[in-house]
């Protein structure tokens, strides 16, 4: 089964990604560094990471994948801008 997913840490920062492989244990290919600077080292000592599945197929290429995956990073990215602009985060000062 190949899907896309939707990986959420403790702070609400998400990372979307794709499984080619149905592998329950891969979370993408975060970078650690990055992760860290995110968390205190009591914050460290508990920490869930949740994974959603958005999307999944039992018969859709590789190529239907990459494509898939795309078009959910368009659709996050629209809405987000849709809720920046309803908060008024580009309104000048």
């Amino acid at each position: 089964m190949k899907g896309i997913y939707k990986i959420t840490y403790p702070n609400g920062k998400i990372y979307i990604g794709k499984d080619r492989m149905d592998t329950i244990d891969y979370f993408g290919s975060p970078d650690s560094t990055l992760i860290e600077k995110d968390f205190t080292r009591e914050q460290r000592r508990e920490f869930t990471v949740t994974e959603e599945i958005l999307w999944e197929s039992e018969s859709a290429s590789d190529s239907e994948v990459n494509l898939k995956e795309k078009v959910t990073l368009c659709g996050i990215g629209r809405r987000m801008m849709e809720l920046l602009e309803k908060i008024g985060a580009f309104a000048p000062v």
